[in-house]
């Protein structure tokens, strides 16, 4: 029998087993929300990463920030538990338990992290959350194969609980994944071609981006309890701030502080990545759209890297041509949308005003 865990919708700390939160009173910050789910989800997440061959669970463990590169106890940094406080969340806010949503939880931050590792890899970025990335340490194999590892954990976690929900729950999440991986596989052909419509790129990201987060949120919502209408609003809450987190993931990607990407400043530009801000600009049909795109293509063979003011120009002249202004304005828009399914659900309300603040905070992305 799992202990009683209230998702951050009051005031106070919650209190395992204790009185339900007083519905009149403030809500916890989003940050406190994800920290509270943080809480909830790395006790679990530990315990099944543990299980794993220990070849994997060392790159794992080091991939998750709880050891270095020589398997030596470390707090390097983790991420922000977006996913599984998204699950959790929204079981609550149907009426259920926070601690009954566990295992869809675990398993979703699991899909979510065997993807990172394999973007890692196809993208060759060497750092990420400010320390080398699990295939720069381990090799390319290993992290690859500490990836396979987890996304088969993620079925067999959703598949020893003992929720009436299991059978659906892993249909759902199967189908979440591939396709997250059909819009992996897309984003990748984008880079051989000259031309990329906007249309295709907002599609691209709803498949690799928003899919798992509508499906963390139709998860907890299936483990709370609620029925097909609730579960269907709470899916599109999810699906819509996926693509709103990815368009500030795109401007960050540009405009973001290296502080806080952990990634090198205007890495996008530098991989000649189509992202929705540059998409937008060299669609948009501007003297500044058009210079963008005579200087997009691949640098040239020996031309050696590019320097900051060559890439500040790029940014620029996406800025200029419009596609930083329809970035934030669609990720305003879709943000919106967020939280218009976020009401159809019918929340609890304070959970409902925590929810609400933490698609605001993961729409920002600046801190």
């Amino acid at each position: 029998m799992t202990t009683a865990h209230r998702f951050p919708a009051a005031g106070a700390d919650p209190v395992p087993g204790g009185p339900p939160a007083d519905r009149g009173a403030a809500p916890f910050t989003a940050r406190e929300a994800l920290e509270a789910g943080r809480r909830l989800l790395d006790p679990a997440l530990r315990d099944r990463v543990d299980d794993l061959p220990a070849p994997v669970a060392r790159v794992a463990s080091y991939h998750f920030g709880w050891t270095d590169a020589a398997g030596r106890p470390d707090t390097g940094p983790t991420g922000k538990a977006l996913r599984p406080t998204l699950v959790t969340g929204c079981a609550e806010a149907v009426g259920g338990a926070a601690a009954d949503a566990v295992a869809p939880a675990v398993a979703v931050e699991l899909v979510h992290n065997f993807s990172l590792l394999h973007d890692d890899i196809l993208d060759g970025d060497t750092t990420r959350r400010h320390r080398a990335t699990a295939w720069a340490v381990f090799g390319s194999p290993a992290a690859l194969l500490t990836g396979d590892a987890l996304l088969a954990l993620a079925s067999r976690v959703l598949a020893e609980d003992d929720s009436p929900h299991v059978a659906t729950g892993v249909r759902w999440l199967a189908r979440s994944t591939e396709l997250l991986i059909e819009g992996e596989q897309t984003d990748i052909s984008f880079e051989e071609r000259e031309r990329v419509t906007l249309a295709e790129c907002l599609a691209m990201a709803e498949r690799k981006t928003a899919e798992l987060l509508a499906c963390s949120c139709a998860l907890g919502a299936l483990w709370g309890g609620a029925g097909p209408e609730r579960i269907a609003a709470l899916r599109a809450f999810g699906r819509h701030l996926g693509i709103a987190f990815q368009l500030a993931d795109d401007l960050l990607g540009i405009w973001g502080d290296p502080a806080v990407t952990g990634k090198p400043a205007r890495a996008d530009l530098a991989c000649r990545k189509k992202s929705l801000p540059v998409v937008a600009a060299l669609e948009s049909d501007t003297p500044a759209g058009r210079r963008l795109a005579r200087g997009y293509g691949p640098p040239a063979d020996g031309a050696g890297e590019e320097t900051p003011g060559e890439l500040a120009l790029l940014a620029d002249l996406v800025e200029e041509a419009g596609g930083r202004e329809w970035a934030e304005r669609r990720a305003a828009g879709e943000l919106d949308r967020a939280l218009v399914a976020l009401e159809a659900g019918e929340p609890e309300p304070a959970v409902a005003r925590t929810l609400s603040a933490l698609a605001r905070m993961a729409c920002r992305r600046d801190h």
